[in-house]
C-alpha cells in the first residue's frame, strides 16, 4: 500500500513541469490557431500584424508586476495565472469578430502570458534550488516538446472543426487542467523552506545591522546584476525569436523550397531545442559560464552556417547548430542568476531578468525583418550570428557581476532584494 502513495515533495518537484507543459500547450495552438483568428476577425495582414503587437504591450506590465504578486501570495499564484491564460484563450476566441475585439482579447492573452511566463519561472527556479537538479532547463525543455505537440493536434482539430472557440476551448481544458494541477502540487512545498522564506527578511536585517553600507551596496550589485543578465537574455531571445519566425521563409525564398517543405524549420529548431536544452540540463547546473560560452559559440556558428549555406541541408544543418546554442542560452543565465537570490525575492528578481529579455523576444523578427530588406533573407543571419557573438563578449562582465552581487548576511544565507 505504501508503494502506492506519491511522496509530497515528488508532487512538488513536477509542478514546474505541469506549468510549462501548460504554457507550452497554449503557444502551440496559437500558433495553428492564427490563420483562423485572422480569418474570423476579417483583418487585412497589415491589421492582424498591428494587433499581433499587443501581446507584447501586454505582456510587458504583467511581467513587471507579477514578481511581487508571487513574492506575496506564494507559489501556487502560478497555477492561477497559467488557468487564466487558458480562460483568456477562450474570450479572445468569441471576442474576435471585428478589428477592437481582436486587439482587446490579444491584449489580454498578452498580459495573462506574461504573467503566467514570469509565475511559472519563479516556481521552476523555486524547486531547482531546493532540490539542486536543473528544473528550470528541463521545464523550458517541456514547454519546447509540448508546443510541436499542441500545434499538431491543434492542427488536427482546425481541419476537422474549423472552429476557432471550439480549438481554444480544448486548450483552455488542458491548460487549466494543468494550472489546477501546478496549485495542487504547491501546497506539498517543504515547510522548512517556508519557513525560511518568512524568516528572510529577519536575515536581512540582522546582515544590515552587523554590515552596514556594503549591504546595501550589495543591494544595489544584485540590481546591476540582474539588469545586466536581464539584457544578455534579450540578445539570446532576439536570436532565438529571429530563427523560430524566419527559418521558414529562408528555405522558401532562399532555397525555393514548397510551403509544406519550409514549414520543417520551425519543427526542426523547436526540436532541436527541446533536445538541447534536455541534453545539457544538469551541465547548466554544474558549469553555467561553460555552457554560456559553449551555447553562443554554436549559435553563432550556425548563424554563420546558415547565412552561407549553399543548399537547403546545409541551411538545415545551420538551423539546427542555431537551435541548440540559442535555446540554451535564456535557462542558463536564469538558473545562474537567480540561484543565490532568496525564497522572499525571486518573484522580483525573476520579473527583473524576464521583463528585459522578453523585449529581446518582441524585438528579435523585426530587427530581423530590417535586415533582410537591406540583405535578403539569407545573409541577414549574419544580424543574428553578430547578437550571439556580442554575448558571447558579455559572458565575462556577467559572471563579474554575479560574483560582485553574491553578498551575504553572516549565516551564509542569501540577501533578498529590495525593488
Amino acid at each position: 500500500m505504501s508503494s502506492l502513495i506519491v511522496h509530497p515533495i515528488g508532487v512538488f518537484r513536477a509542478a514546474p513541469f505541469l506549468g510549462f507543459a501548460g504554457f507550452g500547450a497554449f503557444w502551440g495552438v496559437w500558433g495553428a490557431a492564427l490563420p483562423l483568428l485572422r480569418a474570423q476577425a476579417g483583418v487585412s495582414d497589415a491589421q492582424f500584424g498591428v494587433a499581433l503587437l499587443l501581446v507584447g504591450v501586454g505582456a510587458l506590465p504583467a511581467m513587471l508586476m507579477t514578481g511581487r504578486l508571487v513574492d506575496a501570495l506564494g507559489l501556487r499564484v502560478a497555477g492561477v495565472l497559467l488557468a487564466l491564460l487558458g480562460v483568456m484563450g477562450v474570450v479572445l476566441s468569441v471576442a474576435s469578430v471585428h478589428y477592437v475585439g481582436l486587439c482587446v482579447g490579444i491584449l489580454a492573452v498578452g498580459a495573462s502570458s506574461g504573467a503566467a511566463d514570469v509565475a511559472i519561472n519563479t516556481l521552476a527556479a523555486t524547486v531547482e534550488k531546493r532540490t539542486g537538479r536543473p528544473v528550470l532547463a528541463r521545464s523550458h525543455a517541456a514547454f519546447s516538446a509540448t508546443v510541436a505537440v499542441s500545434s499538431l493536434g491543434a492542427g488536427a482539430l482546425a481541419a476537422r472543426a474549423g472552429s476557432l472557440p471550439a480549438i481554444f476551448a480544448a486548450a483552455a481544458v488542458v491548460v487549466v487542467a494543468l494550472g489546477l494541477a501546478v496549485v495542487a502540487a504547491t501546497r506539498s512545498a517543504p515547510a522548512q523552506d517556508a519557513a525560511a522564506t518568512r524568516s528572510a527578511p529577519a536575515q536581512d536585517a540582522a546582515a544590515a545591522t552587523s554590515q552596514g553600507p556594503p549591504t546595501h551596496a550589495g543591494r544595489g550589485s544584485w540590481r546591476i546584476a540582474l539588469l545586466v543578465i536581464g539584457a544578455v537574455g534579450a540578445l539570446a531571445f532576439a536570436a532565438e525569436n529571429a530563427y523560430q519566425t524566419w527559418a521558414a521563409v529562408l528555405l522558401t525564398d532562399a532555397f525555393t523550397a514548397s510551403p509544406a517543405l519550409a514549414a520543417v524549420a520551425p519543427a526542426v529548431f523547436a526540436t532541436s531545442a527541446a533536445l538541447a536544452r534536455l541534453a545539457t540540463a544538469t551541465i547548466t547546473i554544474r558549469r553555467p559560464i561553460a555552457t554560456l560560452v559553449a551555447a553562443s559559440t554554436i549559435a553563432t556558428a550556425g548563424g554563420l552556417a546558415t547565412a552561407f549555406a549553399a543548399t537547403l541541408p546545409l541551411a538545415l544543418v545551420g538551423i539546427v547548430a542555431a537551435a541548440a546554442g540559442t535555446s540554451t542560452l535564456f535557462p542558463t543565465l536564469l538558473s545562474y542568476g537567480l540561484r543565490p537570490v532568496s525564497d522572499a525575492s525571486r518573484g522580483r528578481a525573476t520579473s527583473a531578468i524576464s521583463t528585459l529579455a522578453y523585449l529581446g523576444y518582441v524585438a528579435g523578427p523585426a530587427y530581423f525583418g530590417l535586415l533582410a530588406d537591406t540583405t535578403g533573407v539569407q545573409k541577414a543571419f549574419l544580424g543574428i550570428a553578430a547578437l550571439t557573438a556580442v554575448l558571447l563578449a558579455t559572458i565575462p562582465a556577467v559572471s563579474a557581476l554575479r560574483r560582485a552581487g553574491a553578498v551575504r548576511s553572516l549565516d551564509g544565507k542569501p540577501l533578498s532584494i529590495r525593488t
